[in-house]
């Protein structure tokens, strides 16, 4: 049995992370049965989840679950893609996970409103006393790794022309197919899916829901994504 290591349902999310719900998407689209553990970042191989305990063989990030899904149990993610398929869906799936993903993340935990809604939550089962030292550690964290990367260099408005930028482009890939690449979901479509859902998150505002928001094709997708994989919140 697959146990995929996770923070657990947050925010009306199947999880407050996009990687780990990634990694429950590459799971259902494989047809693998799992069972989900809580668990913490510190306690985890490279300090990140997701991770997998596959009977006794530990696999950390979602991309990495993704190739031993494929090496073990003989799942091909790109079946019937073309070479440029596959170098689109593997090109997508960077735009999101090393572009948009510091935009939402920025917006989340470094904007005040947005943090007390949410990330704040994480620290409640902390000790009253620690709980206020833990947000400003971990807000303090993140904002030196946003500007590290790149992002948060960038004022609020030219912050949202990259994500209305990085959103046109996802939508344009997609276009009126119901998934990336056809009828059939693939590999790029669990990072599409888990991260159109998460964005799309109501509890925060953020310009990168906005711009996901202007954009008819993508709100259906990760309509039907949810519809189709995590029916009523499954």
């Amino acid at each position: 049995m697959i146990t995929l290591h996770v923070f657990g349902p947050s925010f009306g999310l199947p999880d407050g992370s996009p990687f780990v719900m990634k990694a429950m998407l590459l799971l259902k689209i494989a047809g693998l049965d799992y069972a989900t553990q809580r668990d913490a970042p510190f306690k985890a191989p490279k300090g990140k989840l997701p991770f997998i305990d596959d009977d006794g063989e530990t696999i950390a990030d979602s991309t990495f679950i993704r190739f031993h899904i494929e090496k073990k149990y003989g799942f091909d993610y790109d079946s019937g893609l073309t070479p440029e398929q596959k170098a689109i869906g593997w090109t997508l799936e960077k735009l999101l996970e090393d572009h948009l993903y510091w935009l939402v993340l920025a917006d989340r935990w470094l904007d005040d409103a947005n943090f007390i809604t949410g990330a704040a939550r994480f620290f409640d089962a902390a000790p009253a006393p620690l709980r206020p030292f833990l947000r400003i550690m971990a807000r303090g964290r993140i904002r030196k790794a946003a500007h590290a990367q790149g992002l948060l260099r960038h004022g609020p408005q030219d912050r949202r022309e990259l994500a209305r930028r990085g959103v046109e482009a996802c939508a344009a890939l997609l276009g009126d197919k119901p998934y990336l690449f056809g009828e059939q979901p693939h590999g790029a479509d669990a990072t599409l899916g888990a991260f159109t859902m998460s964005a799309l998150c109501p509890l925060f505002a953020s310009a990168t829901r906005e711009e996901i928001e202007k954009t008819s094709n993508l709100v259906a997708y990760a309509q039907r994504i949810e519809a189709r994989y995590f029916p009523a919140g499954a």
